[in-house]
């Protein structure tokens, strides 16, 4: 037996602890070419909030009294793969539960003594290749370039404004709270609290990139900040997941036009080809600590729906993760 998060209801708004259930489910024995995993972190991500509305956007929705698939990190208990053995760590998609059967084909084997397992859930994970093709492939930055990066103290926008540092662009970074920005500060970052002070002002002497991952105020205050021929990465938009209807704006839009800027959008998923390549740049810098990361670690299955709806009240500093199971096997 294992125990899951399934949703519940649509949320309307913030998503609430109602509109999730924790239930029993029976693990299937493993067919040929199959694991049993057992997670040990499970991954709580802005998108996930898209995938709660019914609407299909470049993924499927989640269904209502379906479980929650996500990225998990865990250890194999049972294996009928021959790439896999009992104890093996392992990522999946397997999502908010204890415990599962995946196809070993699809599962990714991680190695402990480069990198703490979570950060396969982070850093060195979906959110840090986000930030490295949203930069590299997306962006194109160059040295000596002034890049603005809201969201600066998540998951994606830590490593992003990392990385830009490490390839000598000056880096501005905005945070939700004073302790955020005073580790962005250390890190080398021009930081600072929007909640205090207006973005439009922190970048008054002019921007060339702008990475965003909040949209909102925060993209009406780029595009007014950009010089001429500056470019957006348009990575997400935490700052209006939760709205219940559409709001209009920015209301500069005709900056695009007149500064002649390029907008560009992309979804991680789409450059999985670029993984490999990702690593061998960003994982050093993680091993020698020329970026730094930090991890907000919730305990308990039961608590990931609280979790999940504390990234869009700012409750964490790095990546969110739940933590549901042990690491030791025993």
């Amino acid at each position: 037996m294992t125990r899951e998060v399934v949703l519940a209801a649509r949320p309307v708004g913030e998503p609430a602890e109602s509109d999730f259930e924790l239930r029993e489910a029976t693990v299937a024995a493993p067919a040929e070419g199959e694991v049993v995993v057992r997670n040990v972190f499970v991954s709580v991500d802005p998108y996930m909030r898209g995938r709660m509305s019914g609407v299909r956007t470049y993924v499927d929705p989640f269904e209502v009294g379906a479980p929650i698939d996500g990225g998990a990190v865990g250890r194999v208990v049972e294996s009928r793969h021959d790439r896999f053995a009992e104890g093996d760590w392992v990522t999946s998609q397997l999502g908010w539960c204890e415990q599962g059967v995946v196809d070993g084909d699809r599962l990714r084997k991680l190695d402990p003594e480069l990198a703490p397992p979570s950060t396969a859930l982070g850093v060195l994970g979906m959110p840090g290749l986000t930030a490295w093709v949203g930069l590299v492939d997306i962006g194109r930055v160059e040295p000596g370039e002034t890049i603005y990066v809201s969201g600066a103290a998540g998951a994606v926008g830590s490593t992003a404004a990392q990385i830009a540092k490490l390839k000598k662009l000056r880096v501005i970074g905005s945070a939700g709270s004073p302790e955020k920005v005073e580790w962005l500060r250390s890190l080398g970052i021009e930081a600072f609290d929007y909640r205090g002070t207006r973005a439009k002002d922190a970048l008054s002497d002019g921007i060339d990139v702008y990475f965003d991952n909040v949209g909102g105020e925060q993209l009406e205050a780029a595009l007014g900040a950009l010089r001429p021929f500056g470019r957006v990465i348009a990575c997400g938009a935490i700052s209006r997941y939760n709205d219940e209807r559409a709001e209009p704006g920015p209301r500069n839009f005709g900056f695009i036009v007149t500064k002649r800027l390029r907008v560009q959008g992309f979804i991680v998923s789409d450059h999985g080809d670029r993984f490999r390549d990702f690593v061998t740049e960003v994982g050093p810098w993680v091993r020698d600590g020329q970026i730094s990361y930090r991890e907000t670690i919730v305990d308990g299955l039961e608590n990931t729906p609280s979790a999940f709806a504390g990234l869009f009240r700012g409750d964490n500093t790095g990546k969110m993760l739940v933590r549901v199971g042990a690491d030791s096997l025993s």
